[in-house]
């Protein structure tokens, strides 16, 4: 499945093929959320779980170029 066609199914189907599909790598806290690490084909994806709100709030290819890969990379070796 190509990114453009992951991004435009809903938040719960794409919640369904992480969890049916992928394989989670690592959990991480970045401010206010648990950002959990997926493996999906070839691709990172990252869950951004608001504890506060109890949601998902968003679901996003990895960046990485964003300062949050510090934290990824403290803890595993990433195929980048």
């Amino acid at each position: 499945m190509s990114k453009e066609d992951f991004n435009i199914l809903p938040l719960h189907k794409k919640i369904h093929m992480l969890y049916t599909e992928g394989t989670f790598v690592v959990g991480i806290r970045y401010y206010t959320h648990k950002v959990n690490l997926y493996l999906l084909e070839d691709e990172y994806i990252e869950v951004f779980y608001n504890h506060k709100l109890d949601k998902i709030d968003k679901i996003d290819f990895l960046d990485h170029q964003h300062t949050r890969m510090k934290f990824y990379l403290d803890q595993i070796q990433l195929s980048v």
